[in-house]
C-alpha cells in the first residue's frame, strides 16, 4: 500500500484559520528588525491562508461550501479587528492575493449568523475602517481592490449614512474627474451606490446638503469630458426620478441655473446624452409651480423648443418617450409669459436651443 498521502496534516478549523490569518498579518508591511528570508516566507504563509479562506466561503470544484463552516469563520472574523488588520495590509500584499482578501471581505459582507449580518453590526461600532479605505479610492493600483470592498461595505445602510455625512464624501467629486480611468470608473460606480441604494438615507442626506451638493453636482453635468457628462446627467435622472427624492425633486426643477445646464445638454453632440437630458428636462415643463423666470425662458424660446423636439428621437425611441415629448410640447405651447425683466431676456440667448 502506498505510504505517499497518509501522513498529510488536518485541514484548520475555521476559527483556527483565523487565528492564524491575525498572527500573519503583522508581517505584510516591511519591518527593518525581520530578516527578508523570514517575512517572504510568512507573506507566503500568508497568501496560502487567505486563499484557504476563500475556498472554504465559496467552495470549490470539489465541494460546495458548508453552512456551519462558514457561520463560525464569520463570528471568528468580526470577533476582534482582523478585518481592519485585513485592510490596513492590503498595500503590500500581491495583486493575486489582494484579489483574494477581495473575494473573502465580499463574501463575509453578506453572511447572516442566526438572521443577523455580523458585518453591518461591526461597521456600526467601527465606522472609520471605511475612511481607511477611500484613500485607496484615489490610487491607481489599489482602487480595484478598495473599491470593490467600498461597494460591498456600502450594502449596509449603517456603511452608506457614514460616508454620505462624512468630509469623505465630498472627495469623490474629485475621484469620478481623475484623469486615471481605473480610478475615475471606479469612482464612478461606488458614487453611484452611495446616492441610489438607500433611499431613504439618500433623500434626508440631500434634503439637508441639497445646495452645496448640487453646486459640486452641475459641474459634473458641465464637465468637458463626455464619460463624466454621460455618468452625471444618467445619474441625476435616477436620483429625480425616484418617489423618495420627490421633495428634492421639486426644488431642483424650481431652479432656471438648473434648467439652463439642461438645455444646453440637449444640444450636447452625444445622442446618448441628449436622451437621458430630456428625461431630466421633462420635469421642468411639468412641474405646476414653476417660477416666473423659468416660464419666460421656455416662452422666449418656444419656437426654438418645440421645432428642436419634432426633429428629436433615437433609434429605440418607444411609445413612452414618444408620450413625454409630446407632453412636454404642449405644455411649452400652453405657456403664457409672466413679465420679462433683462436678466431673463440675457439668459434666454444664453440657453435657446
Amino acid at each position: 500500500m502506498p505510504m505517499k498521502g497518509l501522513f498529510k496534516s488536518k485541514p484548520r478549523s475555521p476559527v483556527d484559520l483565523v487565528h492564524h490569518l491575525r498572527s500573519l498579518l503583522p508581517f505584510a508591511a516591511p519591518n527593518p528588525s525581520i530578516r527578508k528570508s523570514k517575512r517572504d516566507e510568512k507573506i507566503g504563509e500568508l497568501s496560502k491562508v487567505i486563499f484557504e479562506i476563500r475556498t472554504l466561503l465559496y467552495g470549490d470544484e470539489r465541494s460546495e461550501p458548508a453552512a456551519d463552516a462558514c457561520v463560525k469563520l464569520t463570528q471568528e472574523f468580526f470577533k476582534e479587528d482582523t478585518f481592519r488588520m485585513l485592510i490596513a495590509s492590503l498595500p503590500d500584499l500581491d495583486p493575486g492575493t489582494r484579489q483574494d482578501v477581495t473575494h473573502v471581505i465580499t463574501n463575509l459582507q453578506n453572511q447572516r449568523v442566526n438572521g443577523r449580518f455580523v458585518a453591518s453590526e461591526y461597521l456600526e461600532k467601527n465606522a472609520d475602517i471605511l475612511a481607511m479605505l477611500i484613500p485607496g479610492c484615489d490610487d491607481s493600483e489599489l482602487a480595484i481592490s478598495y473599491g470593490a470592498i467600498l461597494r460591498e461595505c456600502l450594502r449596509h445602510q449603517v456603511a452608506a449614512k457614514y460616508i454620505l455625512d462624512s468630509d469623505h464624501f465630498k472627495k469623490f467629486f474629485r475621484y469620478i474627474q481623475d484623469p486615471s480611468f481605473e480610478i475615475a470608473s471606479d469612482a464612478a460606480s461606488t458614487f453611484k451606490d452611495l446616492l441610489t441604494r438607500h433611499k431613504s438615507t439618500v433623500a434626508d442626506f440631500l434634503s439637508k446638503n441639497y445646495d452645496w451638493f448640487f453646486k459640486e453636482y452641475n459641474t459634473l453635468l458641465e464637465s468637458s469630458n463626455y464619460i463624466t457628462r454621460r455618468n452625471a446627467v444618467m445619474l441625476l435622472g435616477s436620483m429625480l426620478l425616484d418617489r423618495s427624492n420627490a421633495s428634492v425633486m421639486v426644488r431642483y426643477v424650481c431652479s432656471l441655473d438648473n434648467m439652463r445646464i439642461l438645455m444646453n445638454l440637449l444640444r450636447d453632440s452625444n445622442k446618448t446624452i441628449q436622451v437621458e437630458a430630456f428625461h431630466v428636462f421633462k420635469l421642468f415643463p411639468a412641474n405646476q409651480q414653476k417660477p416666473p423666470e423659468i416660464v419666460n425662458v421656455l416662452v422666449a424660446n418656444r419656437s426654438k423648443l418645440i421645432r428642436f423636439f419634432s426633429d428629436f428621437s433615437f433609434e429605440k425611441a418607444n411609445e413612452q418617450f414618444e408620450s413625454d415629448k409630446a407632453e412636454v410640447v404642449k405644455e411649452i405651447a400652453t405657456l403664457e409669459l409672466k413679465g420679462q425683466p433683462c436678466s431673463t431676456l440675457k439668459q434666454c440667448e444664453e440657453i435657446s436651443c
